[in-house]
C-alpha cells in the first residue's frame, strides 16, 4: 500500500506547547447500538510527543461497520489511525496527516474545531502553480506524469502528459499556455522512490518507503515549497 498524506496550514499563531496541552487528554466516547449489541466508539489523540519545533502523535477514530457473514450482517468496530505532525518553522505551523486525503480532511476538521472552536482555523496548505512549475523544471527528466487544470479550453477540465510526452517541450509549453500544473508524479533524483504531489498538498509515496523517511522528505522538500508559495503571495 502506498503511503499517503495531506498537509494543512494552521492559521492561528499558537505555540506548540499550547496545542500539546489541549490535545493531551482529547478523547470522545460515543455509544452505539447495532443488531442488538452495544458498542463504544472512541475518537482520541494518543502518544503525543513534543520535541523542538515538532509536536507529533496518533489520531485514532473508531467506526462501526457491518460485515456480511452467512446471510446476516455482523457489526464490528474498525479503528483507523493517522500519524499527525505539527511543525513550526518560519513563523508558520504546518500539520501533516499521514492517511488518505478524505480521512486526513476529517482529522484536520476535528482538530480545528477542538483546538480553536472553528472549522476554518486549519485549512489546506497550498503550493502555487508557479512553484509547482519551478519544482518540475528543476528535474524534468524525473517527471512521469503531469496533470494541468484551470484550463481556458471549453469543455475540458484537465489535460495530462504521460511517459515520453512529458519530455515533449513544445507540448508542455502549449499546455502551460492553457492551464496550470495541478499534479505531478515524479522520481526523487538519485533514488528509486516515486512520489505524487498535488497543489493542495496531497503527498503520496507510490514505492515502499519507511514512515520516518516519508515524513522527513515532506519536511525537507515539500514544506519549503509551501513557504515559498506564501512568500510569493505577499
Amino acid at each position: 500500500m502506498p503511503l499517503a498524506s495531506k498537509i494543512f496550514d494552521v492559521k492561528p499563531n499558537t505555540p506548540l506547547e499550547e496545542l500539546a496541552e489541549k490535545l493531551k487528554d482529547y478523547k470522545i466516547v460515543e455509544e452505539r447500538e447495532e443488531e442488538g449489541l452495544r458498542f463504544e466508539l472512541i475518537t482520541e489523540v494518543r502518544d503525543l510527543e513534543l520535541h523542538g519545533n515538532i509536536l507529533e502523535g496518533v489520531f485514532s477514530k473508531d467506526k462501526l461497520i457491518l460485515i456480511p457473514q452467512r446471510g446476516r450482517l455482523v457489526p464490528i468496530v474498525k479503528t483507523t489511525d493517522a500519524r499527525i505532525i505539527f511543525r513550526r518553522e518560519r513563523e508558520t505551523t504546518l500539520l501533516t496527516v499521514v492517511q488518505e486525503k478524505h480521512f486526513a480532511n476529517a482529522v484536520a476538521s476535528i482538530l480545528s474545531h477542538h483546538l480553536f472552536l472553528s472549522y476554518r482555523a486549519i485549512v489546506e496548505a497550498r503550493i502555487s502553480p508557479e512553484v509547482m512549475r519551478e519544482f518540475h523544471e528543476r528535474n524534468p527528466e524525473n517527471t512521469k506524469v503531469i496533470y494541468f487544470d484551470d484550463l481556458d479550453i471549453p469543455d475540458i477540465d484537465k489535460l495530462a502528459l504521460y511517459g515520453e510526452s512529458v519530455k515533449d517541450s513544445s507540448l508542455y509549453e502549449e499546455y502551460l499556455r492553457h492551464g496550470k500544473i495541478w499534479y505531478l508524479v515524479y522520481q526523487i533524483p538519485g533514488t528509486h522512490y516515486v512520489m505524487g504531489l498535488t497543489r493542495n498538498c496531497v503527498v503520496t509515496a507510490f514505492t515502499r518507503m519507511d514512515l520516518k523517511e516519508f515524513i522527513d522528505y515532506i519536511h525537507r522538500v515539500i514544506h519549503p515549497l509551501i513557504y515559498l508559495s506564501k512568500e510569493k503571495e505577499k
